[in-house]
């Protein structure tokens, strides 16, 4: 139960409780969390190098799992200190958007890959425990489009989570936000129209989240203020950011056919030891489209899947420089084009 790897994976509780000490002390303690995440495990995953092996492991190990509900009190942690240092002014002038900032990149580590592992467990509590993180990220649509669209229509045209090649990190963020929102809603009324119900009923899951959403920002605004309110909406973009640049350099420029079977061909692999561990072996991610309730500890790595450049960290500076991004995955993205027409 205790093995190295199970416990290289509590690196990825280290930024939220970066977070929480940053949001309790104030001033430049709130770097705490960016600053390691961003820039420092950035730096480091360069040089620190690869974790291959596959390890085979039993579903029934509890370890990891118990991980995951680590991750769910550390997240509750990290929002409420967030609220409470903005309350008590230990959070107070420029510090408060640093705060958030800080947050956010917490949240979007240790708030939305936790909770993306989550909800594709069978089980509902634990589907509820996903969605439960992701509404504390301000997320409304993740649940609903990851799971009916993305893993269905992924690296097609029909799945706005998927980026085009040539597509900056900027275009697809301009794009894929109001695309996965109008898709998840489009599937919500769809399936609601067959139960003859209207697609603004309760029903419609992402419906309720979002009026939860805006119901809390007249709280924060009354109770907090107004500077509050604005470091509150920086948190929950950072963190979306965050979310859709996972999802940008995870299928960029991969393409199939809309018949063609989803497999390990269709996503971009890394094994960064840093990544792998950071962020619960979301970077195996060939492997998750293939076989998408596998449980994270049990993914795989495949010799003949697209593979990354650098890890998700270190890769976050690249994608930024639409020119150096492209000087990086392009050739291979190439050959992987070259390889796909001689199958």
């Amino acid at each position: 139960m205790l093995s190295l790897r199970n416990i290289s994976y509590l690196v990825s509780l280290f930024p939220g409780l970066l977070a929480i000490l940053g949001n309790m002390k104030g001033s430049y303690w709130t770097l705490s969390a960016a600053v390691f995440s961003l820039i420092i495990l950035g730096l480091l995953e360069w040089f620190v190098g690869k974790d291959r092996k596959n390890t085979q492991t039993e579903n029934r190990d509890p370890f990891p799992e118990l991980i995951l509900y680590l991750h769910v009190a550390v997240q509750t942690a990290v929002v409420l200190t967030f609220l409470r240092g903005m309350y008590s002014q230990t959070l107070a002038d420029a510090w408060i958007f640093w705060a958030a900032f800080s947050t956010g990149v917490a949240a979007g580590i240790g708030g939305i890959v936790p909770a993306h592992e989550l909800i594709h467990k069978a089980k509902p509590l634990k589907q509820f425990f996903g969605k439960y993180l992701l509404m504390s990220c301000g997320n409304v649509y993740f649940f609903t489009h990851h799971l009916r669209i993305h893993h269905r229509y992924v690296a097609t045209s029909q799945d706005s989570a998927t980026a085009r090649k040539g597509e900056s990190l900027y275009a697809f963020m301009w794009r894929t936000i109001p695309g996965q929102y109008r898709e998840a809603w489009q599937s919500e009324a769809k399936m609601l129209g067959k139960k003859g119900k209207s697609s603004f009923s309760f029903g419609n899951v992402l419906w309720f989240q979002t009026l939860i959403q805006i119901a809390f920002l007249p709280i924060v605004f009354f109770v907090l203020g107004p500077k509050a309110l604005a470091a509150w909406l920086l948190y929950v973009l950072v963190a979306h950011l965050l979310l859709e640049y996972v999802n940008y350099i995870e299928h960029y420029g991969l393409y199939r056919e809309n018949d063609e079977r989803v497999s390990e061909l269709h996503s971009w692999n890394s094994d960064s030891r840093i990544s792998r561990y950071l962020l619960v072996d979301l970077s195996r991610h060939a492997d998750h489209h293939f076989y998408a309730g596998k449980p994270y500890h049990t993914l795989q790595t495949y010799g003949n899947a697209p593979e990354l450049p650098g890890g998700y960290a270190a890769l976050l500076v690249p994608a930024l420089f639409p020119p150096l991004w492209k000087a990086l995955v392009h050739p291979r993205l190439e050959m992987w084009e070259q390889n796909r027409k001689k199958v």
